[in-house]
């Protein structure tokens, strides 16, 4: 282990809120593979909150205990703080991003959709390599926290201008493996339930419980059903290269008048 003076430092978040299972055994990984940590994470649950931002609204910033801090906010508004708020929360700059662990998976597209991933993204658009981790609510968390501090240790030596950005998952049923895996594609129930209230006015929920993905040989969703853990490294550029050539003609001919 590290002399204390040379520990690198990570900086932990969730999607889940600060005092969720997952963030408390993440962190005590982080430590015991020899990181410092600074915890900054939201006061109450923000699954599916994404990226964003709370512009429009003032935040409150507590201090919870020394090294973990509580923000009524997303959890990108939390890294975000974290990087850009001087001494208030980090004394130095953090050596990786950390977040999780969140309660349930994060396959496929859920990565557009996850806080999770977006905390970690945060850090990652700002140069901090960064790694979300997911796992299936039946597993022991310490295990899972060991495995993403490995991940996170490894990570740091792979800092680039943006980046990286790598997303776990571990399935029920983890049988220890873990292996590089795309993005799969699940299928969910996509409905809006209309109800009213008992003063009669109408309210709705969006989505229902019901998911499923089906067989897709080197995806995150095929390594879930094999009980192994996936790593994904996710493109923070969304610039879809392929098309370009295509759009550069619709481009040309919308912009000749002769057309």
């Amino acid at each position: 282990m590290p002399a204390p003076a040379a520990r690198p430092l990570a900086l932990l978040s969730n999607d889940d809120g600060y005092r969720s299972p997952g963030i408390q055994a993440m962190r005590q990984g982080l430590l015991d593979a020899g990181f410092d940590v600074v915890t900054i994470a939201p006061e109450t649950e923000q699954s599916a909150s994404s990226h964003s931002l709370s512009l429009n609204r003032p935040m409150r910033l507590r201090s919870v205990e020394p090294g973990v801090f509580a923000l009524d906010g997303t959890p990108a508004d939390c890294v975000y703080v974290a990087l850009h708020a001087g001494t208030r929360v980090l004394a130095r700059a953090p050596d990786v991003v950390v977040s999780g662990i969140n309660h349930g998976m994060n396959l496929g597209q859920d990565a557009f959709y996850s806080g999770t991933i977006a905390a970690a993204r945060e850090g990652a658009l700002r140069g901090v390599p960064a790694v979300a981790a997911s796992a299936h609510p039946s597993l022991d968390l310490d295990p899972v926290a060991a495995a993403t501090a490995k991940v996170a240790w490894e990570a740091r030596a792979l800092r680039r201008s943006r980046g990286p950005l790598l997303s776990l998952n571990f399935p029920p049923a983890w049988n220890g493996q873990m292996r590089a895996a795309r993005l799969g594609t699940r299928f969910y129930e996509e409905i809006v339930d209309f109800r009213r209230d008992p003063r009669g006015r109408e309210y709705l929920w969006v989505g229902g419980p019901v998911v499923r993905h089906e067989p897709d040989p080197g995806s995150d969703t095929d390594a879930y059903d094999e009980a192994v853990a996936s790593i994904t490294p996710l493109l923070l550029d969304l610039t879809n290269l392929a098309e370009l050539d295509t759009v550069a003609k619709i481009a040309g001919r919308e912009g000749d008048p002769k057309a």
